[in-house]
């Protein structure tokens, strides 16, 4: 009996003996996602706040660039304003599996941020463009509880408040006039109506997309050759141009938006090949391809 119960001590010990134990490895950190973009106006500069989940990328990039581009495919992406900011954030992330986490376009009625715009999401990298109504000074700090980039850019030189107009998608459809609606934004005193084109090409806001406004582009990505004298104010649209086919374009959120101005009676839309129907004389006119 003796002998049994030590061969069985035995064959324990030596079963026990071959169980090998898997080491254990620390989990990875988790990639900070960023789950919150805002701004506001303080005395002498605008500030946008981008904010995480699960602490602060490592790497906050932040710089003047000519144009805003795709991380990986290089291709342009369309953002308003006189210059741009490039603010990549590495590790991080704009997403989960339920999807986006944060906005990937949001404008501001602020005196020099008008815009940011996501430009990539991918291999735990993220970039935004800050579109703005100048050039300024940039600082770049952080914030902890919760983790925050905060971006300041100086905002110091006098604004005025004009009109921007944006197609309101309830009334057309519902066929009820006005079909554009204005809202007011700050705008540069010395260039309002560059400003005026900038402020509509960023869109409208959050609150004003939620009451139904948009931006009615026509395939458009923005605008260049602006000049008014005579009366008539010219702009020539970059990008694409059509109306597809609808009775509302671009040209009507363009027209009331520079007509506002005293020295403007008429407005000419040109295509992105300089082309218009009407090109003298004082009318307003449009190119072709904003017919319906």
């Amino acid at each position: 009996m003796r002998l049994l119960l030590r061969g069985c001590v035995f064959l324990l010990v030596v079963l026990v003996g071959v169980v090998t134990v898997p080491a254990t490895t620390a989990a990875p950190p988790p990639t900070p996602t960023l789950v919150a973009i805002r701004a506001a106006h303080h005395p002498g500069f605008d500030r946008i706040v981008y904010e995480f989940r699960g602490g602060l990328p490592t790497s906050r990039q932040v710089r003047y660039v000519d144009s805003l581009t795709a991380d990986g495919s290089g291709e342009p992406v369309r953002i308003a304003g006189r210059a741009v900011l490039s603010v990549r954030f590495e590790p991080a992330q704009a997403h989960d599996a339920d999807g986006p986490t944060a906005a990937v376009r949001k404008a501001f009625a602020l005196p020099n941020i008008m815009t940011t715009v996501r430009a990539g999401d991918f291999e735990a990298v993220t970039t935004y463009g800050i579109g703005l109504a100048r050039r300024t000074p940039v600082r770049v700090t952080t914030l902890r509880h919760p983790s925050r980039v905060v971006v300041d850019v100086a905002a110091a030189f006098p604004t005025v408040q004009r009109k921007v107009y944006f197609l309101d998608r309830d009334n057309y459809a519902e066929g009820r006039r006005p079909y554009f609606s204005a809202r007011l934004r700050p705008v540069p005193v010395r260039t309002p109506a560059v400003g005026v084109m900038d402020r509509l090409f960023a869109g409208p806001l959050p609150g004003e997309k939620a009451d139904g406004l948009e931006l009615l582009r026509s395939g458009a990505t923005s605008f260049r050759d602006l000049r008014i004298a005579d009366q008539v104010a010219r702009v020539r649209l970059t990008g694409g141009c059509s109306s597809g086919g609808s009775t509302v374009s671009v040209a009507g959120e363009i027209a009331p938006t520079l007509r506002q101005f005293p020295t403007v009676d008429w407005v000419k839309i040109y295509d992105p090949a300089g082309q218009t129907e009407t090109p003298t004389g004082r009318r307003d006119s449009i190119p072709e391809c904003l017919e319906p």
